[in-house]
């Protein structure tokens, strides 16, 4: 009998001794429609049935194994033993009591590394399998033999994960080659600073274009005009003094007058502008 070194060992008996052997050539993932650990689906097989499984899946990803890969498990229909002693190896993993969840990233990384191990150990060829007695990797629905009256079993995402990452990344990792569902530690996005590379004259005429801008007429103030102006008539005419610098300043500015204008609200950006004859504004 063949045990994997990556699952924790709760044999089955007299399942474990009484089955005859087999040849593994195919290896059959299930999910078992219930929310359990690999403990309590022991206990299940142990205590109320003899449908097992060589393996059993939480959805912490561990897994245990219960009857060695070289003998017969009964989950798989015609596919436990064939008259020429050929057979396949299961693996139960916990699901929602529908199996229409996923597996998780971690029930995802298991698999991966038991179907490593499968073709290292027993030699299960590197595909998917093309019939029910076919060679290779497969899901229980795949092939009608392998479940009695049919199956929806493991249901439609994990089919979905099946073909798109885990089938793959086992190719990728028996072979040799990096896995494409090797994790990655996920980082911050990195947020571009809107003043990075801002000169002091930069931000005074953006500060310069933003006043101009909220200074232009508005239906909301008697008269039509902006409450600095009333306050400083003479500032509107200054500024207008800088119409040509003004009109370049959209294309020149890292920031809009709407930004620059809630920079200033919030206290992030502070500038001191002064306005005075013959001289150009600057930032201080």
């Amino acid at each position: 009998m063949a045990w994997y070194p990556g699952a924790r060992k709760m044999e089955l008996q007299p399942e474990s001794d009484s089955q005859p052997a087999i040849t593994p050539t195919q290896f059959i993932m299930h999910s078992i429609a219930a929310p359990w650990t690999k403990e309590r689906t022991y206990e299940y097989w142990d205590q109320s049935t003899n449908l097992e499984s060589h393996f059993g899946q939480s959805f912490d990803g561990s897994i245990a194994q219960y009857i060695g890969t070289e003998t017969r498990a009964d989950a798989n229909y015609l596919a436990n033993r064939r008259a020429d002693g050929t057979g396949a190896v299961s693996i139960e993993t916990a699901s929602n009591n529908d199996h229409t969840d996923p597996w998780t990233d971690a029930q995802v990384e298991g698999l991966i590394s038991l179907g490593v191990w499968l073709h290292q150990r027993h030699g299960i060829p590197l595909r998917i399998c093309r019939t029910a007695s076919d060679p290779g990797y497969g899901y229980h629905r795949l092939h009608a033999d392998w479940a009695v009256g049919g199956t929806a079993c493991p249901g439609d995402a994990r089919v979905e994960q099946f073909k798109d990452v885990i089938f793959p990344a086992i190719v990728a990792r028996a072979s040799g080659r990096p896995s494409p569902t090797t994790p990655t530690i996920p980082t911050a996005p990195i947020e571009e600073d809107p003043m990075a590379g801002f000169t002091p004259d930069d931000v005074a005429h953006s500060v310069l274009y933003w006043l101009n801008q909220s200074m232009s007429p508005t239906p909301e103030v008697p008269g039509g005009g902006h409450p600095l102006a009333n306050v400083v008539p003479s500032l509107a005419a200054k500024f207008k003094a800088y119409d040509a610098l003004i009109a370049a300043l959209p294309a020149k500015c890292k920031m809009t007058p709407a930004e620059i204008g809630q920079a200033l609200a919030d206290g992030t950006l502070k500038v001191t502008v002064t306005v005075a004859p013959a001289a150009t504004p600057k930032a201080v």
